[in-house]
């Protein structure tokens, strides 16, 4: 099903007899397609009218990409921070890559050996202290605060697609808002809406702020954001195999960073949503959005928050069939993920691959605090629970 949406007045300017063409050019212009092979239905006009106005909606479970444009990473500067403080020295290490339970999705599939190096990583969640320590270093623009150039956009679309009227071409995000009653899970519509305005230092959108949130993790950034930090830093993304080995904690074959014990059972191990998703969160991690970093113990490698809090951007494309690839392939050492991306939900639509879940993951709905869930994105989508960690090679 497509559910991509622009603002009500928008749909009613330009809604014409040949209804399917026009919401296509609209889609194709700014938004974002979930299909979800459960819910075949056409949405219908008087859906498109339960839009509130100013708002643009999308979705997470296959999350959207921003404006169908990848942008290059512009004001990074070079690397100027040298040593590993904050980091973990994570060790070298065999072990099987992929599901370890019956809740794993299909790209988790099969279960494939790999080998790493040592390497470094970051203890935590880049902090929105140290993400402004950048930005103030660099004058770093992040991809959620830049207004889309249609000059760009238009090079990707059919000839003669009309340009979309300013008040659309604006700088914005995606952001959590919980619906005020039970909503069905297929429609992620009803949570999950672009804000303009909303970035890194407005997570949920004008009028937010991070004051007194310096040891928040930071959300909004992009994987081009998140690049242009870690070359900043003296650091560098990790491989996807680098960020599943590290949050397995040296533990063998188990679901989840702690062990195997379901995180609903005893004390709290990860911030995640307790209750009814996405309507009722009981709060019994006592947090309805992001938390602190270091809020929750570290799994046996000294790491935090390798479950929930947010989702971790990592180096690799996305590609649904690396699994299948990567068992066949006789270089198993330090694998840097597939040569391009491929999503058969959205083939046109380059990924990189996210981990580690977030504060939004529940079992009814997709349980990626599990480590060897794989979640994608467009490289330029920013999300009010997506950030990331960096990595460094160890030296010899």
């Amino acid at each position: 099903m497509i559910v991509g949406m622009i603002t009500k007045n928008t749909i009613k300017r330009y809604m014409v007899p040949n209804t399917n063409y026009w919401c296509f050019i609209l889609f194709a212009l700014m938004f974002f397609s979930c299909r979800q092979e459960s819910d075949k239905a056409q949405k219908t006009e008087a859906e498109m009218e339960l839009v509130t106005s100013e708002i643009i909606t999308s979705c997470s479970s296959n999350p959207p990409k921003r404006f169908a444009l990848v942008q290059p990473v512009e004001n990074a500067a070079s690397a100027t921070k040298t040593g590993t403080s904050g980091m973990v020295l994570i060790p070298a290490g065999t072990y099987f890559m992929g599901a370890d339970t019956e809740k794993a999705r299909a790209d988790e599939f099969p279960k494939h050996e790999v080998k790493v190096d040592g390497f470094w990583m970051d203890e935590t969640e880049v902090t929105n202290a140290q993400f402004q320590e950048f930005v103030e270093a660099t004058g770093y623009i992040t991809t959620a605060e830049r207004k889309p150039d249609w000059d760009e956009i238009k090079n990707q679309l059919p000839p003669g697609t009309p340009r979309p009227p300013d008040s659309i071409l604006v700088a914005s995000s995606l952001v959590f808002i919980s619906p005020k009653s039970q909503v069905l899970l297929h429609n992620v519509n009803q949570w999950w809406q672009w804000v303009r305005g909303a970035d890194w230092r407005h997570p949920e959108g004008p009028g937010s702020s991070i004051e007194g949130k310096s040891e928040y993790p930071v959300v909004h950034v992009s994987w081009d954001d998140a690049a242009a930090y870690a070359r900043w830093a003296g650091k560098r993304l990790p491989t996807e195999a680098e960020w599943e080995w590290a949050a397995r904690g040296g533990l063998k074959d188990n679901v989840y960073p702690w062990g195997n014990e379901d995180v609903e059972e005893g004390r709290p191990k990860a911030n995640t949503w307790q209750g009814r998703f996405p309507d009722s969160n009981t709060l019994k991690d006592k947090y309805a959005g992001a938390a602190p970093v270091k809020s929750f113990p570290t799994n046996d490698y000294g790491l935090y928050d390798m479950a929930g809090n947010v989702w971790e951007w990592c180096a690799d494309w996305y590609h649904a069939d690396y699994y299948s690839m990567s068992s066949e392939s006789a270089n198993t050492k330090n694998p840097a993920g597939p040569g391009g991306s491929y999503d058969p939900q959205e083939p046109l639509v380059p990924k990189r691959v996210q981990r580690g879940g977030s504060f939004l993951c529940h079992d009814s709905y997709c349980s990626s605090y599990r480590v060897s869930a794989r979640m994608k994105s467009s490289q330029d989508t920013g999300l009010s629970h997506s950030g990331f960690r960096c990595v460094k090679d160890k030296k010899l």
